[in-house]
């Protein structure tokens, strides 16, 4: 778990166009922080995340879009159950891995990052179909 997290912040932290996630649950501090840090370095990060992240507790939503990361709320699926980046049009990070502190410490989990523009394109689109359907995220009880 601990070592996915690593992966993950420093493949945000090498990005320099373009960060796409979705996630279903998102409670990691280091990795909310790494899209923060991309975000105030230029980077278009963009944040869709389960309905649950509206009422959840330790949901780095708040964070997120109060960093002025743009983020969204995916309405339509009973459950966004996405664990995905899109980084740099030509790299996916994908897995079991929930962006959270329990997978974080606690779970046994796996993670792929699969260097492929042409899958990396067929990621986007899908992102970009759920965009559609999301709704931008206003902060708890919204």
């Amino acid at each position: 778990g601990g070592e996915c997290t690593g992966i993950i912040v420093k493949e945000i932290a090498a990005a320099r166009k373009v960060v796409l996630v979705q996630a279903y649950s998102f409670t990691s501090a280091p990795i909310a922080k790494a899209l923060v840090d991309a975000h105030k370095r230029g980077v278009d990060v963009r944040v869709i995340l389960d309905k649950s992240q509206r009422s959840e507790k330790y949901s780095s939503a708040d964070f997120l879009a109060n960093s002025g990361v743009k983020t969204w709320i995916d309405t339509c699926s009973a459950i966004a159950h996405n664990k995905i980046m899109v980084l740099e049009d030509e790299t996916v990070i994908t897995g079991s891995f929930n962006f959270t502190k329990s997978a974080q410490e606690r779970n046994a989990e796996n993670l792929l990052i699969l260097r492929d523009r042409a899958l990396a394109a067929r990621y986007t689109t899908n992102w970009h179909k759920h965009l559609k359907t999301s709704e931008p995220y206003k902060g708890k009880g919204q």
